[in-house]
């Protein structure tokens, strides 16, 4: 059982020892250290050793046990200074090498290892040597694998070396602040905060991890503030190259170029605008929150000039870099119902009510699937050749024209298959007719109210009575003739009339 250091009777030896034996002192102070390491008691153990360092610090065994100790409780940087120290008093001492490589490794300095392995070498070849070469091996192979990931920017494979390199090198700050780097380029921003809290809570001027906390504010479109940690960055470290280029360089001339489309934007200088958006966008792809923004006002502004596709083109650039981006999503639909395209503009709706079940988007996704329905009916206004805003007296005469046009004794002498087709033509033009220039008819269609009862009405319109009742009151030269009976000949539209041109 180990025994607590208070109850070492130092008077045993007598004060004038303490002066004239500071040696049997430390030796004693060391053994009782040893007891506490072996029952893992390392907090006292530390005491012992530090209390033997006091009484012998010419010994290099005495660093030796402390480092040993630090390494158990997992403080690296004290037990490399140890570990130094022992070797600098006994450039022989095999297991301060060997510490100074396991401490280097854990802090993720390879060539310190390697060099601590080397000197190692030269003075001893024990057993111990090899395992530390092995987990060195280790580690550089796994660095060479990081960097071949960052020079291909893929960010995945590169986060999951950093994880394997951390196993090894368990308190190397600096591994853990390029894997924080490398979760903000991922968007995992919140990971990289997390990351970054632990190192910051013990030295809270880390360049490093203040650097990731601005980028992580800077991708999250949150210039200003991602400035202001820049700044500081660059006061606890004025040569931080990265930091440096974040404030002076790519966020800089983002922020700038932004703002200059949004005021063209403003004043109605709308190619200006674009041109401006698309100049932004070129200065840095890793951007993504600020680039589906910048998307999204290319869309804005192609909208505004007419250009719909391209409007639906740059929101799904938008959604493909952000896709809670509501946005762009009703950006997107509002297009493709203006495009016609209105099952898209359904799906698009539905998606953004599935994220925000508000009045609004409600109405918005009703009045989509009521013109997805309109879709679907015959297009009266279509099929007469006149646009929904067409007059009463536009109507009529688009009817006179359509009709004489498809009127099957027309095309008597056409094969079966084009007479049939003629016929179907001449009977949705009276279809057409039929409802649109009925006054209460055509409100209900324009409405999309009652889509069954405006198809009723439209299976019970006869186009030859509609044709009749058109034409029938006309004389003169152009007159036409209607005769009933099923006589069958090539001109005739069996079973109703038929015509013919004076």
């Amino acid at each position: 059982m180990a025994v607590p250091i208070e109850t070492i009777d130092l008077d045993v030896v007598g004060g004038d020892d303490v002066i004239e034996h500071p040696e049997r002192l430390a030796e004693s102070q060391k053994e009782l250290g040893n007891q506490h390491f072996k029952a893992r008691q390392y907090h006292k153990a530390l005491i012992c050793y530090s209390e033997a360092i006091s009484f012998c610090p010419t010994s290099a065994t005495h660093y030796g046990n402390r480092s040993a100790c630090y390494l158990m409780m997992n403080k690296y940087q004290e037990a490399l200074e140890d570990a130094r120290k022992s070797v600098m008093l006994d450039p022989k001492y095999i297991k301060g090498h060997m510490r100074i490589a396991k401490a280097c490794i854990a802090l993720g300095d390879a060539t310190a290892a390697e060099n601590a392995i080397s000197q190692a070498k030269e003075v001893s070849d024990d057993s111990s040597i090899t395992q530390q070469e092995s987990q060195l091996k280790q580690l550089k192979n796994i660095y060479d694998e990081i960097d071949k990931a960052g020079a291909k920017k893929d960010f995945r494979k590169a986060l999951y070396y950093y994880d394997r390199a951390l196993e090894v090198a368990t308190a190397c700050t600096k591994l853990k602040c390029m894997k924080a780097e490398c979760l903000v380029q991922l968007g995992r921003y919140q990971d990289a905060l997390d990351v970054t809290t632990e190192t910051l809570q013990m030295d809270q001027n880390n360049a490093d991890c203040v650097y990731v906390r601005g980028l992580c504010l800077y991708y999250q479109d949150n210039v200003d503030r991602a400035f202001t940690y820049f700044q500081h960055v660059l006061k606890i470290a004025p040569d931080h190259r990265k930091a440096m280029d974040a404030y002076k360089g790519f966020s800089k001339q983002l922020k700038v170029k932004k703002e200059e489309g949004n005021e063209a934007f403003k004043s109605g200088n709308f190619t200006q605008a674009y041109t401006l958006y698309s100049e932004a966008l070129s200065i840095d792809p890793l951007n993504k929150v600020t680039n589906a923004k910048l998307h999204f006002n290319r869309a804005t502004v192609a909208s505004k000039l007419g250009r719909l596709n391209e409007a639906v083109s740059e929101c799904t650039s938008a959604l493909e870099l952000d896709e809670n981006y509501m946005k762009a999503l009703l950006r997107r639909a509002k297009c493709y119902l203006d495009l016609g395209q209105y099952d898209d503009a359904v799906y698009d709706y539905e998606k953004a009510y599935q994220k925000d079940k508000s009045m609004e988007i409600k109405r918005l996704l009703m009045e989509a699937k009521l013109e997805l329905r309109k879709s679907k009916r015959k297009d009266y206004y279509k099929i007469l050749g006149v646009e929904k805003t067409a007059s009463t007296d536009d109507i009529k005469k688009a009817y006179r024209k359509r009709a004489l046009v498809h009127h099957p004794d027309r095309h008597a002498n056409a094969s079966e298959g084009e007479r049939k087709e003629q016929e179907k033509k001449f009977k949705e033009v009276g279809e057409a007719y039929g409802i649109l220039s009925d006054p209460k008819k055509r409100a209900r269609y324009d409405s999309g109210q009652d889509l069954e009862e405006c198809n009723d009405m439209s299976s019970n319109i006869d186009p030859n009575t509609v044709f009749q009742a058109f034409f029938g009151d006309q004389g003169g030269a152009s007159a036409f003739h209607f005769g009933g009976g099923g006589g069958g000949g090539a001109g005739a539209f069996p079973g109703v009339f038929t015509f013919q041109f004076q």
